[in-house]
């Protein structure tokens, strides 16, 4: 099935979580948390190792749930529904990490092509059952090309480069021609010539009309085409808001418990510990 909107409500927010809390143990990793964000909306979430993003992803993609409210109330809701099955979600939801990387590119071996197109079917590969139809191949040529990715096609997962790699599983995202990405660290391990080119691919993806979620903890990683900005610390939201008004040295400070100084060349900002 190529049809991803599953008769999602256009007006709704894109993602509404509600005063969630997420244990982990006994360790409360988020603490009553809550967010909005609009379709189109892009948005960086920033903050130190331990500060929660990794849980909040997790929480977002289905992979942990919160704890549930005494009152009934909706916690997550995503399009305005709170429940999606995992396939539906993530063609409505596209998501990459370095975690999903390294599912991609250890192992059995994978070909470019391949891992691209088994994303219709939520697979790692394709098998014997799996039927690709013409529009599928269309599909997934078009995306691959949309990340200048096409010359990869023939080789194998395991022989690219960590930048090569983030573009195919972000073309093998983009198949189902998601409302928005959720890019998880995407940036980590490249060196700063790949790390500008992957951005400047990024950016293209917002321009024609992907929503980006863009989980860091490199201020030098947020693309101009994001305005607005979560601060996480110890499972709490910190502040959120415009670019302008977030990314200040007394806030970045707050959020990584170091007095910060925060500069700007040009369309992007950076930050520096003082």
């Amino acid at each position: 099935m190529l049809d991803s909107t599953h008769a999602i409500d256009t007006a709704a927010p894109l993602l509404e979580i509600h005063r969630a809390s997420v244990m982990r143990g006994e360790q409360l990793i988020l603490d009553q948390f809550s967010l909005r964000l609009a379709t189109g909306q892009h948005t960086a979430i920033l903050g130190a190792n331990g500060s929660g993003k990794s849980t909040l992803i997790r929480l977002i993609a289905r992979q942990l749930y919160p704890l549930a409210r005494g009152d009934g109330t909706p916690v997550i809701r995503v399009f305005g529904r709170e429940r999606w099955s995992v396939s539906q979600l993530r063609s409505l939801i596209g998501i990459v990490s370095p975690a999903l990387q390294l599912d991609y590119t250890s192992d059995a071996p994978l070909e470019v092509f391949d891992a691209v197109v088994s994303g219709f079917f939520a697979a790692r590969g394709l098998g014997l059952d799996h039927q690709i139809t013409p529009p599928m191949r269309e599909r997934a040529h078009a995306a691959l090309a949309q990340m200048d990715a096409s010359p990869l096609i023939g080789r194998e997962m395991a022989s690219l480069s960590t930048g090569e790699a983030r573009r195919v599983l972000i073309a093998r995202a983009l198949v189902h021609r998601p409302r928005a990405l959720l890019l998880d660290e995407p940036c980590a391990g490249l060196d700063p010539a790949s790390r500008r080119r992957f951005l400047e691919s990024l950016r293209q993806l917002a321009r024609q009309g992907t929503t980006l979620l863009l989980v860091t903890h490199h201020v030098e990683e947020i693309l101009p085409e994001i305005e607005h900005v979560l601060l996480l610390r110890e499972g709490r939201l910190l502040q959120e808001g415009r670019k302008t008004e977030v990314l200040t040295d007394a806030a970045l400070s707050a959020a990584f418990g170091m007095r910060m100084q925060v500069g700007r060349r040009g369309d992007y900002y950076s930050a520096e510990v003082l």
